[in-house]
């Protein structure tokens, strides 16, 4: 498969959209140093010492917003790692880099609901299968909005063949 080349400027927020099980994690860990992903389950763990504990959502996205927020002001490219799949959600991330002055995009990882669901099975502690197709159902419903939003560019990864394609470079 010929490389999807994505370019990423210095500074940039970078918003991964997906189900669970759709691989932003691994994706994230793969192409992006460490200290530039902002991951909502890592945010769980830091507020509640659990980072499946749904009971911490609220307080980890406040913690994830205000540390994106540090991030883009001192021009650190930040990549949000988080399912992404309802617009509202999205719009609070865009609306925290439009306050900083950054250029936003998403990379949707837009795989078979079936392999979604089979990587779920692998987890330590899987989330409820009815909730990854729900997700998938909010994503769906997205794909076609993103860049009205104030995605520029916004890429689709459709096959795990894409996603292994991807070369992701830095300050373009």
């Amino acid at each position: 498969m010929t490389p999807i080349r994505i370019v990423v400027p210095t500074g940039a927020l970078v918003v991964l959209i997906g189900p669970s099980g759709s691989g932003k994690t691994t994706f994230a860990t793969r192409h992006f140093p460490r200290t530039h992903v902002l991951s909502s389950d890592e945010m769980r763990a830091i507020v509640a010492d659990d980072p499946n504990d749904q009971s911490a959502t609220e307080a980890a996205f406040e913690l994830l917003h205000t540390a994106l927020g540090l991030r883009l002001a001192a021009r650190r490219t930040t990549v949000v790692d988080a399912t992404n799949v309802e617009r509202w959600a999205r719009g609070r991330l865009l609306a925290i880099a439009r306050r900083a002055s950054r250029p936003a995009l998403a990379i949707v990882l837009d795989l078979p609901l079936d392999l979604c669901l089979e990587r779920n099975t692998r987890r330590p502690d899987p989330r409820p299968a009815p909730a990854i197709r729900r997700q998938q159902r909010w994503m769906q419903g997205a794909l076609a909005t993103l860049e009205e939003e104030g995605f520029q560019p916004a890429w689709w990864l459709r096959t795990p063949d894409e996603v292994d394609a991807v070369e992701v470079v830095a300050g373009g």
